[in-house]
């Protein structure tokens, strides 16, 4: 499957999906703890959070009640060989045949070494399974693991031809890799794989395994610092893709792999603003290119005997204010996920054979994300299999047959309590001051015209071209159980209204990112949704640029902030060229080294350069101390001078109402995207509900009578 965005402060989302997959529910954890750069200032901080704690360990409970309640959702734990079928689990990778099951991983056995982190013993270190690949004939299976509190990578290459691998033993591992970040087999004995250094990839390397050990050579290497790298298969397996992606560039090299060690072939150079990804069929490749009207993606083909931009022929391109956002090529169809005007999933199948002949398969309506599943050795190569999900609905399976345009339900969503059908998704759109209208995703409990009392949680991100995510989140379907709206809104910068959305927010741009935010609470408020002393704001990385903005323009718009590992000063971060993503980073927010105009322009909108006495919103601030993309350092000081112009400001105003809360919550590691381990999680999530309540004056929920009676005849049959 074609990824359509390079590698960016975050992961993609299908691998943040997996980051974040309910299953580690059972896994080994350890404690999460509150700190910070002296102890005087740790003092402070536990002083502070201690206002927080009964209500903490009370969302607790809740949480991982409501956690547990959706622990057998399905997800990609399943890969299909020709001869087995493999089980990811929270210890290792098994595999059935013939009723009779046996475990070829065993993650004890590779995840040594935890001495040299620096960590305590009782904060034992967890890995979770990111990436398993068969080879072609289940010969060896190969499998990447993250360690959760680092960005350490590592690779394990598992012998699968003996007829019983128990007991497990380290002989059946062939190889370990560190740093590997994506991989895919050319044959049973020839795996190529990208590795990752300061958060950059930037060559492929070609491992052969022999029978007297191995061989590695290296196969491409990327000199361009603001270029990443990934290797990828074709759905029908016969052409292996190495990927070389910037913000606003790329480059495809192909291989077949009936040839494997036949240097690899360059689809198109790179040309500035020219966007591609590769897919094959029958001898053609099929090629996703932003080549449509005003610099969209459509469909393109071209022969294998001549790859290059002049032999390119459209195959499809979608209507005005339809978007591509992912390809797949299953059997004789392109197969697109679309994004409507209002920011709606649907799916475009494009024959392969008539590109006019294309048809739209609406998906439910209250879809709001989606992941293709990776076929397996023994799948079949003709049906498309997905979950689809939104933050109230749990992944539900589908699949589609392209030739009969046939879409089918896989069943449960294992949801349970309140059905699904009773959650509101409701689209709506606001209009910025230029005119721009931008999409809302609303999720309530109640009818819109009886929400003007309910508390509303806005999540934005808004940048790389990124759509916001909205996968299933315990924590979201818990607080629209209790009554809360949630609002997603589409923020330019972000890619649900496709690449000129994005391009409308980057660099000079992205004072309209903020603009659109500003421009969304106030169609919610006037649409009767809640009120500014109602309403919180939620955002990680950098979402948080125009939550932060908004804050220091228009505090008075909410009234309580939550950010997570939040990107504060976008100024200081892209002025230290030593920091791993810098150099990356200029195409989204400028480099102010070079260019007077983007250092003025940063500078306007940046969160920490804007801070100013007056009454702000209360903030919980999450940040991790090893995080490489966002420094702490950058961290620590906005809440610096956030508490010191908050101070200024009540002391110079004594009349002023209490001042707001400014908690400043880090935790250990290098956990961007949100915790890996499961008490971690529950720690931080309850923190964030418990600090919501408190700071907009809300009454914790209580059960209702039904489950009070239900409970209280359990307690009286015990």
């Amino acid at each position: 499957m074609a990824v359509l965005l390079s590698s960016l402060r975050l992961f993609t989302p299908a691998q943040i999906a997996i980051y974040r997959r309910i299953p580690r529910l059972c896994s080994s954890v350890q404690r999460s703890y509150t700190s910070d750069t002296s102890s005087s200032s740790a003092d402070r901080s536990s002083s502070v959070l201690e206002r927080y704690k009964d209500a903490q360990k009370y969302f607790r409970r809740r949480l991982e009640a409501t956690y547990h309640r959706f622990s057998n959702t399905a997800d990609h734990t399943v890969i299909h060989g020709h001869h087995h079928v493999y089980v990811i689990e929270n210890d290792g990778i098994y595999r059935f045949n013939n009723q009779q099951s046996e475990q070829v991983l065993d993650l004890g056995e590779v995840t040594g070494g935890e001495e040299e982190t620096g960590f305590q013993n009782e904060e034992r270190l967890h890995w979770s399974l990111q990436r398993v690949r068969l080879s072609p004939k289940e010969k060896h299976l190969a499998a990447t693991l993250k360690c959760s509190r680092s960005e350490k990578l590592r690779c394990v290459v598992v012998r699968l031809e003996e007829k019983h691998l128990l007991p497990l033993g380290s002989r059946h591992i062939r190889l370990t890799l560190d740093k590997v970040f994506t991989f895919e087999w050319a044959s049973d004995d020839v795996l190529f794989y990208t590795a990752l250094e300061d958060l950059r990839s930037s060559a492929v390397f070609r491992l052969e395994l022999t029978s007297g050990g191995s061989r590695i050579t290296c196969v491409y290497e990327e000199t361009s610092p603001d270029v990443f790298v990934e290797v990828s298969l074709s759905r029908d397996r016969q052409i292996l893709t190495i990927s070389c992606n910037s913000r606003t560039s790329s480059e495809v090299l192909i291989s077949r792999l009936s040839t494997p060690r036949v240097e690899p072939a360059v689809v198109q150079p790179r040309q500035q603003g020219l966007l591609y990804h590769v897919e094959h069929w029958k001898g053609q490749l099929i090629i996703l290119a932003n080549t449509g009207p005003g610099q969209e993606y459509q469909v393109v083909t071209a022969p294998l005997s001549g790859t290059s931009l002049p032999s390119w022929v459209s195959l499809f391109s979608p209507d005005p204010g339809t978007v591509i956002r992912d390809m797949d090529v299953v059997g004789d169809h392109c197969v697109l996920v679309a994004r409507t005007p209002l920011s709606q999933l649907v799916l475009i199948v494009v024959p392969l054979t008539d590109g006019k002949e294309a048809y739209t398969v609406q998906l439910p309506s209250w879809a709001c994300a989606i992941e293709i599943q990776k076929p397996g050795l023994a799948d079949q190569q003709e049906t498309l299999e997905f979950l689809i999900s939104s933050p109230a609905r749990p992944p539900a399976a589908y699949r589609l047959h392209p030739d009969g345009g046939l879409l089918l339900s896989g069943g449960g969503d294992g949801s349970s309590s309140r059905s699904p059908a009773e959650f509101f998704t409701t689209r709506l759109e606001a209009c910025s001051p230029d005119g721009t209208l931008v999409p809302i995703t609303l999720l309530h409990a109640e009818p819109v015209e009886g929400l003007s009392q309910a508390p509303l949680l806005v999540s934005v991100y808004g940048a790389y071209g990124r759509d916001l995510n909205m996968d299933f989140s315990p924590e979201a379907r818990l607080l629209l159980e209790q009554g809360w709206a949630l609002a997603y809104c589409h923020v330019r910068g972000g890619g649900e209204r496709g690449l000129s959305w994005h391009r409308q927010a980057r660099v000079e741009g992205k004072q309209k990112g903020v603009e659109d935010l500003r421009s969304c609470l106030l169609h919610l408020f006037s649409a009767g949704v809640s009120a500014p002393s109602l309403t919180a704001l939620s955002a990680c990385s950098a979402g948080a640029v125009p939550v932060g903005a908004l804050c220091n323009r228009q505090p008075g718009l909410l009234q309580s902030v939550a950010l997570q590992a939040p990107f504060l000063d976008v100024l200081g971060t892209m002025e230290d060229r030593s920091l791993p993503l810098t150099l990356e980073d200029a195409d989204e927010w400028g480099d102010p080294e070079k260019s007077p105009e983007h250092r003025s322009i940063i500078a306007s909108y940046c969160p920490l350069q804007n801070i100013t006495p007056q009454r702000y919103p209360s903030m919980l601030l999450t940040a991790y101390s090893g995080d490489a993309r966002v420094p702490l350092a950058g961290v620590l000081k906005y809440t610096q001078l956030l508490k010191k112009a908050v101070h200024t400001h009540t002391s110079t105003n004594p009349e002023c109402e209490p001042a707001p809360s400014i908690v400043l919550n880090i935790q250990p590691g290098a956990n961007h995207h949100g915790p890996e381990d499961f008490e971690q999680l529950l720690e931080e999530e309850a923190l964030k509900l418990a600090f919501l309540y408190t700071e907009l004056g809300l009454d914790l929920p209580r059960p209702s009578r039904k489950r009070r009676r239900s409970l209280n005849t359990n307690r009286r049959s015990s």
